[in-house]
């Protein structure tokens, strides 16, 4: 089996499903392609989101021709340094950079914005702090992106959607301090049992991707066990984190079913509970 070919369509779900976040530009099918094979198993919705001005652009757009998508934007965690600090080797999409310093971080946050002001926008992320490739030098400028578009979030009623990587402790520290918007998301959930509990406390919503599946991730399987029902999404965060059996391979909305039915058995319920729950809880969580 060829580690770039496309893992099967697996068997449908009975009750239709949201997959809260994805990123459709980054992945081989067109969108209508990528659309369909994902109704084809009841996956019926998706939050596409940005990373950059361009693919936050992109999002809206995709979110405005298509009633089935909504879209989320923002700079990543690691793009605030990268616009701030310059990108010499051009790790990023958009290539080699150089530095713009403080104001082009401002005048990106003021593009993100005025998307967050468009209706078919319903969430400003991934946002957050990423401590896993980032050194000392961009923490300041992640955190300033991060607090600002939790001001952005707030000040258009819109959920936040954050990536938290190697930086728990210090992603809840901003938002107790800063005031979280009413629709928080954690997505890619990435902490322990004890995180789940803060988070279920504050009420802030955990979506699990792929790697909940993973043969090591134990402790996500343990936060999943604690996480209350109704704070529960699913994701693929495709084109990455391709469930089991199929680690590795190009990951697409369609495999929402394989990541979900594993939630189902560490939760203890029948698919068809949680799968409604789920589509109940993001469509609360993004307000559509």
């Amino acid at each position: 089996m060829s580690r770039t070919e496309a893992p099967p369509l697996p068997e449908p779900l009975r009750v239709p499903v949201a997959d809260s976040h994805t990123h459709l530009d980054m992945q081989d099918a067109t969108v209508e392609e990528g659309l369909a094979r994902a109704a084809a198993v009841n996956v019926t919705t998706v939050i596409q989101v940005g990373c950059d001005v361009p693919g936050s652009r992109w999002a809206a757009a995709t979110a405005a021709a298509h009633a089935n998508v909504h879209a989320a934007v923002a700079l990543h965690p690691n793009e605030a340094p990268r616009i701030v600090h310059g990108d010499p080797d051009g790790t990023a999409r958009q290539g080699a950079r150089e530095g713009g310093g403080r104001a082009a971080l401002h005048e990106a946050l003021a593009e993100i914005d005025a998307l967050a002001a468009l209706d078919h926008v319903r969430g400003v992320g991934e946002t957050g702090l990423d401590f896993f490739r980032t050194g000392p030098e961009g923490i300041a400028a992640q955190e300033e992106s991060f607090r600002a578009h939790i001001e952005i979030a707030k000040r258009h009623g819109k959920a936040l959607v954050i990536h938290d990587r190697e930086a728990h402790a210090d992603v809840l520290r901003v938002l107790a301090d800063a005031g979280a918007p009413d629709r928080t998301v954690f997505h890619c959930y990435s902490g322990d049992a004890d995180m789940a509990r803060i988070c279920a406390d504050a009420g802030y919503f955990m979506s699990f991707a792929g790697n909940v599946t993973f043969k090591n991730a134990q402790p996500l399987r343990d936060a999943l066990a604690v996480a209350p029902t109704e704070l529960v999404l699913v994701e693929t965060d495709a084109p990455f984190l391709t469930p089991a059996p199929y680690r590795g391979r190009p990951n697409a909305p369609y495999l929402v079913p394989v990541t979900l039915r594993a939630m189902a058995e560490v939760k203890g319920i029948d698919e068809d509970t949680l799968a409604a729950a789920i589509a109940d809880n993001t469509a609360r969580a993004f307000d559509y």
